[in-house]
């Protein structure tokens, strides 16, 4: 189809002969076209008229002039090229919104899939005539501004439907990604951080153009959707934010943070817990990526680390998995490491580190569910390294933890026993001193540990045999710290009831280690 054609159905003349080329100076202005095209997709009633007119619209960028398509009605460099941007945004809009996603009614429930049906049909002509007007950019409009205009809105629109959700099929993810891709090559962004992000060498030069980042234009696309009480309705928004946000890495997070702060915390707050992970994940993202003192700043991170305590009480393992690894980088932004003791201190006084320990032991004495069990043992080890020898104040709870947890099978991996064995070794290493009064309790259950595996015919041998190194390491921390006082008991061991196996262990533990 000849441009002059798409005019002709637009109802737009030209003030040149049918019978001479149609070039810029004889065009109607392209505001104007525009204009009639954006009516048109929006005058769109069924899914058959809109395929119609976004196929309609993607003919019309593949056949105009780029000088046309892209050049102000005049040389006034204000005004005009506002207008141009602003009748480019419309177009796009109205592309985008011919593959909106519907809304729920409510913020308590949930579309059912067959409400998706529709959208990956009209998606992927979205994105192909989207795909085309980049191509066109990158020739020729980057250099105005344009590019940098609509990239925003068409990188939401990509994101949205190149995530395995409902709304996407196998067609409609591959032209969202090759939407993507041109949307990178359009700009010459090297990849999805850099086109959020932007290039700071190639700011910090004073080039214009592509290389400046858009993440502060992607939340102006979705923050009015992420309000108090409008973001449960769409599906969508919460991944965007979440995908978006997880690119951007310091130092260009920081002056976002107070708009990305607010909707990270509605989303930890939510009493979903796949909504609540993913604001768990956001938050601790903005943790590792902002500076402590923006942190510390107006206490925010004392309602960060509110709002992360709380989810120590639940029962969702899913959800104290990402809280406990958040918590132990939040820590460090309140205060030093408990074994980082000024000189001029004559005591180490009790801090938010002993508090989360003391809460996570506790839970984990009386808790018998595995899956918690696996999350709890797993975190347990990198909290007492950070302790270090202030481990001493929780070592009653801890002992009666790792003799609860060491007799109990844990098969077929046996991640709680294993990572019980490394917070005990990581514990006799820090607090060797407070070890000689527990050696009688520690030694009986190392000993009926390395019977028990080794009689267990249900374990793997690497498992097995991974069990009992670490026990025999266990052993010979142990009996450093008790000035090699465990060595005759060993000797006592009745060996008629051990098998060989473990008499092999008990005679490696031999050498006495350094404390």
């Amino acid at each position: 189809m000849e441009i002059s054609s798409i005019l002709q159905d637009l109802h737009l003349s030209s003030s040149s002969s049918s019978e001479k080329p149609l070039h810029s100076p004889f065009l109607p202005p392209i505001t104007e076209v525009l204009s009639r095209l954006q009516k048109k997709l929006i005058g769109a009633s069924s899914d058959s008229e809109a395929i119609s007119a976004i196929g309609y619209v993607e003919r019309f960028f593949q056949t105009a002039d780029p000088h046309w398509l892209f050049a102000p009605v005049s040389t006034n460099q204000g005004d005009d090229w506002a207008e141009l941007k602003a009748a480019y945004v419309s177009v796009v809009s109205a592309l985008i919104g011919c593959a909106a996603l519907p809304l729920c009614e409510d913020d308590c429930s949930t579309l059912p899939a067959v409400a998706y049906q529709s959208i990956p049909s009209r998606a992927i002509p979205v994105c192909s005539a989207l795909t085309v007007l980049l191509g066109m950019l990158g020739n020729g409009g980057s250099q105005s501004g344009l590019l940098l205009t609509v990239a925003p809105p068409i990188c939401v629109f990509a994101i949205t439907h190149f995530q395995n959700q409902a709304w996407t099929n196998s067609s409609s993810r591959p032209a969202a990604q090759t939407l993507q891709e041109a949307l990178l090559r359009a700009g010459g962004w090297r990849g999805s951080s850099d086109l959020l992000m932007g290039d700071r060498s190639q700011e910090e030069e004073g080039h214009e153009g592509g290389h400046r980042g858009i993440f502060g234009g992607v939340l102006d696309v979705l923050l009015p959707q992420m309000t108090k009480d409008s973001w449960l309705r769409c599906e969508a928004v919460k991944l965007v934010f979440a995908w978006t946000l997880l690119q951007v890495t310091r130092p260009s997070l920081c002056p976002h943070l107070l708009r990305v702060l607010p909707p990270s915390l509605r989303l930890n707050d939510h009493y979903r817990p796949e909504n609540c992970i993913l604001g768990v994940r956001c938050l601790h993202h903005i943790v590792l990526n902002t500076p402590a003192a923006d942190l510390r700043q107006f206490n925010r991170a004392e309602v960060l680390y509110q709002a992360l305590f709380k989810h120590l009480y639940t029962t969702e393992a899913a959800v104290i998995q990402p809280v406990l690894s958040c918590l132990l980088d939040l820590l460090l932004v309140f205060e030093k490491p408990p074994t980082s003791r000024a000189p001029s201190s004559s005591r180490r006084k009790p801090c938010r580190h002993d508090d989360v320990l003391r809460l996570v032991l506790t839970h984990m004495e009386a808790e018998h569910k595995v899956v918690l069990r696996h999350v709890y043992a797993s975190a347990l080890p990198a909290y007492i390294d950070r302790m270090g020898v202030a481990v001493c104040r929780h070592l009653r709870r801890l002992e009666r933890v790792v003799l609860g947890y060491l007799e109990v099978r844990d098969p077929p991996e046996e991640t709680s026993r294993l990572k019980i064995l490394d917070a005990l070794q990581k514990s006799i290493r820090a607090a060797w001193p407070r070890m000689t009064c527990r050696d009688d309790v520690l030694l009986r259950c190392l000993l009926k540990l390395l019977l028990d595996v080794s009689s267990d015919s249900g374990l793997a041998d690497p498992v097995k045999q991974e069990l009992m190194d670490q026990t025999v390491v266990c052993l010979r921390l142990l009996d450093s710290c008790c000035h090699g006082n465990l060595q005759p008991l060993l000797q006592q061991v009745d060996s008629s009831c051990c098998s060989p196996e473990v008499l092999r262990c008990l005679a490696t533990v031999k050498v006495r280690t350094g404390r």
